[in-house]
């Protein structure tokens, strides 16, 4: 087995370019003028990190490589023998069943990508399709969906979870590392007791020694901060699993250092600390099965983790647009209104607010994302700088970019780009999502070659300072911010007032260009080209006027909306959006011109219910 991985090595022709413009995974449908680089060189900052990661890095490798690493892991030698399973811990996360009859016959069909293995073999030994392919398939993020199958089910989990055992036994980078150990061992320990009730004595003893290794490791370096509240929840979600007191010790060494993480990972407002809606609400979902866990063993949950999950509720309520699926930004996707239900599923207060006044949607600030709303009209807005450092990994280059849900059709949103999408990287770019950009360049990139490999593809480039004023009035709205992330390149501020009319139900928009405060001495006269872009949701028409300025668009309900706007040229175009880790071909609405870099810069736009007076033919 390679060091590097159990899934085929890529040529590195087939590795994308994130500066060339191209939209990976789908060809024929680039972007209409290619995204040049910013050539964000590495600051001074990150070399630190640079050199104590690879350090450590080949420190752990040579240590958990040595022969005899495995017997440090062994219950026998570390905290005594497991014998039994102690609960059965509740996965929240909706599963469809229909896979898992795919999986009895040894056709695994994962992150778009298939392999037929006719039982009694099993896929461990062979190279996967693709990198997504392998972290979903050693993740056993299949197992849900086998375990529906009843005992014909629990008998080939057991199979191939034991084959898994026997192929892994030692620790690799990629089956052991904290990518990828958390999910299998949640999935694991959910599936736990069910398969040992259909195992052998021997058997039942191989599963419980297998997960309580696993579990262990996850209480061991490397893992980085980002991963660190979940590494934590899931090996207390093992520890709960696993009886006696091997399962105690390592529930509570878990427990104990879970609370800090928490503090880090949770902010006060609900926000998760990578600025993603979707990471909240997978930490959601894992620490209510860590609740349940508990529950289970008559333990109460520590209070750090209770206000944990109270918090990510609070903060689930107000990203959860009409259509029941999340507010798209910095690296999380929609997810599913049946995922975003089930974690919602315990919050009281969201109920019987929505039985009170279901026509009002909520309204608020969260981790940087402003909401607000009229009766027909959901804007979220990415008002504040994208996370760096270690949280930088999945953030995306995109200040002041909007999602617009007109009903419960969602028109104005991004490209969707979530960590499952790992070789289309250019979706993080500044064009990525709904917003403005300057001489078709993004602001940050993904940190690449070998030191992306080595710190992860966190965002580096210069800051990006954002602030916003939010006024509200009779009936309105007032929403404005601004952005100096061009001012190194043009010397220009971007500005993006927003105005609601909420009895209307109508946005009017401004986008305003204009040099920075105190630069006068270095701004260059010259036009930079700009180019303002509303991705849209996969599935709306769009159906440019006569008048050259207004788009009729239309979502799945058939409810017309109009976009006008007058800038100097718009156009219909291609675009892609990523949907469950696949590509999707969309639309984009793009609005073009040129702007001087010693002058301001005025674009106007609105959005408004098609039918109404002064309608465009």
């Amino acid at each position: 087995m390679s060091p590097l991985g159990p899934f085929a090595p890529r040529r590195e022709a087939e590795t994308p370019d994130v500066a060339s413009g191209q939209i990976p995974g789908l060809p024929g449908a680039p972007v209409r003028t290619p995204v040049r680089s910013g050539q964000a060189a590495t600051s001074a900052g990150l070399w630190p990190a640079i050199a104590g990661r690879l350090i450590t890095r080949q420190l752990w490798i040579e240590l958990y490589g040595l022969p005899g690493y495995g017997l440090t892991l062994s219950p026998v030698l570390v905290g005594g023998k497991v014998t039994a399973f102690a609960a059965t811990p509740r996965d929240f996360r909706p599963h469809d069943s229909a896979p898992g009859k795919n999986l009895l016959v040894g056709r695994f069909i994962l992150a778009g990508a298939a392999m037929e293995v006719e039982p009694p073999s099993d896929p461990w030994n062979r190279p996967s399709p693709s990198r997504p392919f392998a972290v979903e398939l050693h993740a056993f993020n299949w197992l849900p969906a086998l375990m529906a199958q009843g005992e014909r089910g629990a008998r080939e989990a057991l199979r191939l979870t034991l084959a898994w055992a026997d192929a892994f036994a030692r620790w690799s980078p990629f089956a052991w590392g904290p990518e990828i150990l958390p999910r299998r061992v949640i999935n694991l320990a959910c599936a736990a007791r069910r398969m040992g009730a259909v195992a052998t004595e021997a058997e039942r003893l191989r599963l419980a020694d297998s997960l309580a290794r696993q579990t262990r490791q996850l209480l061991r370096p490397p893992g980085g901060l980002a991963t660190r509240a979940e590494r934590l929840t899931a090996a207390a979600i093992g520890g709960c699993v696993l009886a006696g007191a091997p399962g105690q010790g390592l529930r509570r060494r878990a427990l104990g250092g879970l609370a800090g993480a928490l503090r880090v990972t949770v902010h006060d407002d609900g926000s998760h600390a990578s600025r993603s809606p979707e990471a909240g609400l997978e930490l959601l979902l894992d620490l209510l099965t860590l609740d349940d866990a508990l529950a289970q063993l008559s333990e109460p949950t520590p209070q750090p983790v209770s206000e944990a999950i109270d918090r990510l509720t609070q903060g689930l309520r107000l990203l959860t647009l009409p259509d029941g699926r999340l507010a798209g930004f910095q690296g999380g996707g929609p997810s599913s209104a049946a995922r975003v239900a089930a974690a919602r599923a315990h919050d009281e207060a969201a109920t019987a607010s929505r039985a009170a006044d279901p026509t009002h949607p909520p309204v608020g600030r969260i981790g940087g994302l402003v909401r607000i709303a009229s009766p027909l009209l959901s804007i979220v807005a990415d008002a504040a700088s994208p996370a760096r450092g270690a949280w930088g990994a999945t953030a995306c280059a995109q200040p002041l970019a909007l999602e617009i849900a007109c009903g419960k059709d969602r028109l104005v949103t991004g490209s969707g780009w979530t960590p499952a999408a790992t070789d289309r990287q250019a979706l993080r770019l500044t064009p990525g999502h709904s917003t403005l950009t300057l001489g078709e360049r993004s602001l940050n990139e993904p940190l690449g070659g070998w030191k992306g490999e080595l710190l992860g593809p966190r965002l580096v480039g210069p800051p990006i300072h954002v602030t916003t004023d939010q006024r509200e009035a009779e009936g309105a709205v007032w929403l404005e911010m601004e952005h100096d992330g061009w001012n190194e390149a043009f010397g220009l501020n971007h500005q993006r007032r927003l105005y609601l009319d909420q009895r209307l139900d109508e946005l009017r928009a401004e986008e305003k260009l204009f040099p920075t405060p105190g630069r006068k001495e270095v701004i260059r006269q010259i036009a930079a080209p700009y180019a303002i872009r509303f991705h849209l949701e996969p599935g709306v028409q769009a159906s440019l006027a006569r008048d050259r300025r207004s788009i009729l668009l239309r979502g799945a309900s058939g409810r017309g909306w109009w976009f006008r706007t007058d800038g100097p040229d718009v156009a219909i175009e291609p675009s892609v959006h990523i949907d469950a880790g696949l590509t999707r071909r969309s639309l984009q609405i793009v609005v073009r011109g040129s702007a001087r870099t010693d002058s301001e810069t005025k674009i106007r736009w609105k959005l408004s219910p098609a039918g109404a007076s002064g309608d465009p033919s």
